[in-house]
């Protein structure tokens, strides 16, 4: 809590407890910032922040009187920026700040670190906020800058010195992360993705090389040679540019990996020694995120003994390959696959080790660029055995167009549509047999489903869980 003359020249000794963007959050004695957002411009419900309480209002533009103070500045959203570094004290500066991006595999890597780190670090990210025993679900994979810079300060306050976050690339679009300064920069793999925002695929990797661009001199940038932007990301990143994967002059090389259905061994070269490592994760993209992870505690100074044993101790990450402990007959996996190369990584891994048939339920978000479908449904049918094709936060779009796109790739007929996603997951458990896999892919651990406008509440695992508690 701050005076409001401690935050800007002005002889107003009120008191300000938050700071907020959404007229509608505003509580008694919040500042309001009145931001451009992508559709909205906040200076229209001044009247309803002070209703709810603002003692305070920022703006950009000239607005009527009002009833408590209005400050006017150049820019609100560069301003958003600094007055949340300001009242939340600097938490930048007494942060070890972690970022990850990609496609895929970011959220995996956040975890894997997080994990790996233990009660001094936080996570930020498609999983939520989490540190030591707190775990709340966010709405964004990087919330926006009045929340983001008070999750710091919260993890400062509960004894945090590091914070793991994905980075994404709208919240780089959206300039959400402009300020930060991050001690190591992961970057994972590039596939098309969010073209709704970024519209081609090189505006896309342009947002995704802002990580490794704000990378401090002395810090990290960590890259995937693997990946086929990796020539790309080398040029702009800051730091010391490292990198993981399969070559020679990886500065971690991955030597030798054997899959099998209950765990991956791998074999690890570092500063020409050779190490084993048994991990509980599975598949190929798992030896890899794990690469990643390995590389980053390196640059923390951990050694890599000690790595090895905090990695046996990391199980599974929430929404990505997570089994489901409470089916025994047959298995069910849950994750967040949403695009081409992710849904080929985990079924090209379940086909390795599957005993007997692989079930899909899948679907595409709505509002979402349209040209992947029909890759996406291509890879579903050929490498399942049968697939349960259904809703995946439709928003305006018709989930059976949406559909009838995921299916136009492929003349395969190994499928059926059911639209209520409750009953696609239903049906595809009532199906499965002795030694099957039910892979059911898209949303992981998300906790709404979104139609038209509305965020709907609902989580596949919730649905799974239910099934068997009939």
């Amino acid at each position: 809590m701050k005076k409001l003359s401690e935050l800007y020249d002005i002889n107003d000794d009120r008191l300000i407890k938050d700071i907020k963007i959404n007229s509608k959050e505003v509580e008694p004695m919040d500042l309001f910032v009145c931001t451009m957002g992508v559709t909205a411009d906040r200076h229209d419900f001044i009247d309803e922040a002070i209703k709810n309480g603002a003692s305070a209002v920022v703006v950009s533009r000239d607005v009527s009187k009002k009833t408590v103070p209005v400050i006017k500045v150049k820019d609100t959203n560069l301003e958003l920026r600094k007055i949340c570094a300001k009242f939340y004290d600097y938490p930048c500066d007494n942060l070890y700040i972690i970022g990850v991006t990609g496609t895929n595999g970011k959220t995996t890597v956040a975890e894997i670190i997080y994990g790996l780190l233990g009660e001094s670090c936080a996570y930020i990210g498609t999983n939520g906020k989490k540190y030591k025993n707190e775990k709340v679900s966010i709405k964004n994979t990087c919330p926006d800058v009045d929340r983001l810079y008070k999750y710091f300060k919260e993890f400062i306050d509960n004894g945090c010195d590091t914070v793991c976050m994905e980075a994404s690339s709208e919240a780089f679009f959206r300039h959400r992360l402009d300020d930060i300064k991050y001690d190591i920069g992961i970057v994972t793999s590039i596939s098309e993705d969010h073209l709704n925002v970024h519209k081609t695929i090189e505006n896309y990797v342009d947002s995704k090389c802002q990580l490794v661009r704000q990378v401090k001199d002395e810090g990290y940038s960590i890259l995937n040679s693997s990946d086929k932007y990796f020539d790309k990301f080398k040029k702009e990143a800051k730091g010391n540019v490292l990198s993981y994967g399969y070559k020679d002059s990886d500065t971690l090389k991955i030597v030798d990996y054997t899959l099998k259905r209950d765990k991956t061994i791998i074999t690890f070269k570092y500063n020409n020694k050779t190490y084993d490592v048994i991990s509980l994760l599975l598949g190929r993209f798992n030896v890899e995120n794990l690469a990643a992870a390995i590389l980053c505690l390196l640059c923390k100074g951990f050694s890599f003994d000690e790595i090895i044993k905090r990695v046996s101790k990391i199980k599974q990450i929430e929404g990505r390959m997570e089994i489901m402990p409470f089916v025994s007959k047959y298995t069910v996996i849950l994750d967040y696959a949403h695009t081409t190369d992710a849904l080929l990584n985990i079924l090209t891994f379940l086909n390795e080790v599957k005993e007997s048939r692989i079930i899909t339920v899948t679907g595409s978000a709505g509002g979402r660029e349209t040209s992947k479908r029909p890759f996406m449904g291509k890879v579903v049918l050929e490498k399942s055995d049968y697939v349960i094709f259904t809703m995946d936060d439709p928003r305006f779009e018709d989930p059976n167009q949406i559909i009838d796109d995921l299916v136009s790739g492929s003349d395969k007929t190994n499928y059926e549509r059911i639209i209520d996603r409750k009953k696609a997951i239903y049906k595809a458990l009532d199906m499965a047999e002795d030694k099957d896999i039910v892979l059911i892919a898209g949303k992981g651990r998300d906790d709404y489903m979104a139609i038209d406008d509305k965020y709907l509440p609902y989580c596949d695992y919730d649905v799974i869980k239910s099934y068997y508690e009939q």
